[in-house]
């Protein structure tokens, strides 16, 4: 069970106390702004147990956040294998998706740098990218504090969204481990 932790987040494997808050959290309009739709309770339930399943297959994954003060789920923070094939998979995508009401306190960027460590230091992989929408600027604002860099030669059109969504355009970050000292 891998557990990691920095000045204000735990970052931990799921429990059944996390299913309810993170159901609001996806029918949460705000949180969903760039997502193709807000998800039921169901469908929150359901995304839970892949992620859950992924973690336990794999090692690593979308990890619950919560805070170290008060024990609060906060969304999650951690590492996908993305399920499409576009020009730069097969890869390992570092992710993120807090409650609005944590956002703007630097808490993804924490918990996203300790997750990164962990991706090239224990895991090491070789590689990271992190993916958005052109107009989600917070994510985006991320990725760069991560150090990740964009070039828009790497954009795509998102294969599962439809032709002329509003949403399908993505551009992507990347972020190579540093070399070994």
């Amino acid at each position: 069970m891998t557990i990691l932790q920095t000045d204000r987040l735990i970052l931990r494997n799921w429990c059944a106390a996390d299913r309810e808050p993170f159901a609001r959290m996806n029918a949460d309009a705000k949180v969903m702004e760039f997502m193709p739709a807000a998800i039921t309770s169901a469908e929150s339930d359901s995304l839970a147990e892949k992620i859950e399943e992924h973690i336990q297959t794999r090692g690593f994954g979308l990890f619950a956040a919560e805070l170290r003060s008060s024990h609060s789920f906060i969304g999650y923070i951690g590492l996908s294998i993305p399920t499409f094939q576009a020009a730069f998979t097969p890869c390992v995508e570092v992710g993120w998706r807090l409650s609005a009401i944590h956002w703007g306190n630097g808490l993804a960027t924490e918990g996203a740098r300790e997750v990164v460590r962990h991706a090239f230091r224990v895991l090491g992989l070789a590689e990271l990218v992190s993916f958005t929408v052109p107009a989600n600027i917070r994510s985006r604002r991320v990725m760069e504090k991560l150090g990740m860099t964009h070039d828009a030669v790497d954009d795509f059109d998102h294969p599962k969204l439809p032709e002329g969504h509003p949403l399908r355009r993505h551009v992507l970050y990347r972020l190579k481990s540093p070399p070994l000292r």
